[in-house]
């Protein structure tokens, strides 16, 4: 019994599976060449503009407050890799991490660089 199911969704699975992949492959070669035109077109524009996002966010961690914050970060980032490179780190009960000084860098950025990204958009 299991067997002759078996043998006909074999079946049912050769009549198919050519069918579709030989119309798989047909939208596939069409759609390659439509996105090659649309991609070149694209890698064009956002070689000239870059991302707002990005520029905005710089531009955030350039004021004082964010100069501070990042600063902040920093010297955490240094102690936790201090701390890594002394022996018997791996046995150490509390090893300490930078997320929250990150949170508070990545919530200040973001609260800074959000109302001014609306200006940039088209």
């Amino acid at each position: 019994m299991i067997s002759s199911i078996t043998a006909y969704l074999e079946e049912l699975k050769d009549a198919f599976v050519p069918t579709v992949a030989k119309a798989e492959d047909d939208v596939e070669e069409d759609e390659e060449e439509e996105e090659d035109d649309e991609d070149e077109d694209d890698e064009d524009e956002e070689e000239e503009q870059g991302d707002q996002l990005d520029a905005l966010r710089e531009e955030c961690k350039s004021t004082e407050e964010g100069k501070h914050l990042v600063h902040h970060y920093l010297e955490c980032v240094e102690r936790v890799q201090k701390a890594q490179e002394e022996p018997g780190y791996e046995d150490l009960a509390y090893k300490e991490d930078c997320v929250e000084e990150f949170f508070h860098l990545a919530h200040f950025v973001d609260e800074c660089a959000a109302p001014k990204l609306f200006d940039y958009l088209k």
